[in-house]
């Protein structure tokens, strides 16, 4: 053997997880939930990721309709009611009319229509209670 030095052939780097892309070029995913949410007819393959949006937009309504009624000094039972319809009613037309989603997948139109809505009814009355205190309060 000779006495040269033999050159040490650098190692490659270990090899990268796979990478995830989403539907909109790589952005971040709740970027694409919530455009899929604002599409109409859109595809949800995972079915959580569309009662996460149900259950947000039920929360998102019940923060403005606790303020609008606080504002307006609405009072008692009909505020309620009218919470219950409107929270009930926007969210069905949104689930069965603009996505026309088969609901029968999620465990029919109850299930669809009581996700997250206790949650949402309690969110309303606090934010009711303080804006009418806040704006009515003498």
């Amino acid at each position: 053997m000779s006495g040269a030095r033999r050159k040490e052939e650098p190692t490659p780097p270990p090899p990268h997880p796979p990478q995830h892309l989403v539907a909109n070029g790589g952005g971040a995913l709740r970027g694409s939930v919530w455009g899929k949410a604002l599409r109409s007819d859109s595809a949800w393959e995972d079915k959580d990721e569309f009662l996460d949006v149900i259950y947000w937009f039920r929360q998102i309504i019940a923060v403005i309709l606790g303020v609008i009624w606080g504002v307006v000094p609405l009072k008692g039972f009909v505020g309620i009611a009218i919470f219950c319809l409107i929270n009930a009613g926007v969210l069905y037309l949104y689930f069965s009319s603009f996505q026309q989603i088969d609901e029968e997948e999620y465990g029919g139109t109850w299930e669809l229509t009581k996700e997250g809505f206790m949650t949402s009814f309690a969110l309303f009355l606090v934010v009711w209670i303080i804006f009418y205190t806040a704006i009515h309060y003498d």
